[in-house]
């Protein structure tokens, strides 16, 4: 890695703080750059080899947003504007998945955790990460809280509900988790790892009768958004619940489902009015 690149790395990590995971992001991004001083033409040029090179307009979205603040570090009269995305509404699980997931009844240790870890997405929100480094001293079982490490560092409680507590109590009672609540089975007691838990959900989902949905693990997370606000939930209230670091991330998710434009349009419909 070239040297202004080593120290904008080093100053973010020590200075700033930043998560492990952003770092990471920075140091995969600051790759495309030409060169430690590009030129808008240079900057402008790598984003067309991005593209040629496969690259969606999320991804090359991703990569400016951290080039940006390179640049905007070092002091560069150059940056880059973010393209247009396409906006997509986000998957979900039907009602009637829902209830076939919560429903299921788990008998060995590896259903029971993966039972735990459905309940736990749809009830929260959390994101599976979040899940996953969840630990039993994070679970608060009395006042039905638990403490969730969402992104950069950032520690938040969110309320659950008492049909969880109850699952959470049998869990712990009879799986007896010593440090991460979902962990893998055996003396290491190591978390379960992500490509696993997305295997079993997808696993369970064909188990059930139901093709899992696209990006399956974070379809719960727009699962319960979608739902919170339908059932009358405010965006404040799931900003927080969802750990959002800004309104306007939240705001996604008050866009209707289509069953919803269409029960809303036919009892608005001049046509229907006049039949």
């Amino acid at each position: 890695m070239l040297p202004r690149f080593e120290q904008f790395i080093t100053e973010r990590r020590y200075l700033m703080n930043v998560s492990p995971a952003t770092l990471n992001w920075y140091t995969h991004a600051l790759k495309w750059m030409p060169s430690e001083n590009p030129t808008q033409d240079e900057l402008n040029a790598m984003v067309c080899r991005m593209r040629e090179q496969g690259l969606k307009a999320t991804g090359c979205n991703a990569a400016t947003r951290a080039i940006n603040a390179y640049l905007k570090w070092s002091s560069s009269a150059c940056h880059l504007k973010p393209m247009k995305e396409p906006q997509f509404i986000p998957e979900t699980f039907a009602a009637e998945q829902i209830q076939l997931l919560v429903s299921f009844k788990p008998k060995k240790f590896y259903e029971r955790r993966l039972h735990l870890l459905c309940l736990l997405l749809l009830d929260t929100g959390a994101r599976i990460s979040e899940a996953l480094t969840l630990h039993v001293a994070d679970v608060d079982l009395d006042n039905l809280l638990i403490t969730l490490m969402g992104k950069g560092g950032k520690q938040r409680r969110v309320p659950f509900s008492m049909e969880l507590r109850r699952a959470l109590f049998s869990y712990i009672k009879d799986c007896e988790p010593r440090d991460y609540l979902l962990a893998r089975q055996g003396v290491d007691g190591r978390k379960l790892g992500r490509g696993t838990a997305l295997h079993e959900v997808k696993r369970l989902c064909v188990r059930l009768g139901f093709a899992p949905p696209a990006r399956t693990l974070h379809a719960f997370r727009h699962t319960f958004a979608v739902n919170y606000l339908r059932r009358g939930g405010s965006t404040f209230h799931l900003q927080k619940m969802l750990g959002h670091s800004s309104l306007e991330m939240t705001r996604r998710y008050a866009s209707l489902l289509t069953s919803d434009l269409q029960e809303v349009h036919q009892r608005i419909s001049l046509l229907s009015r006049a039949a």
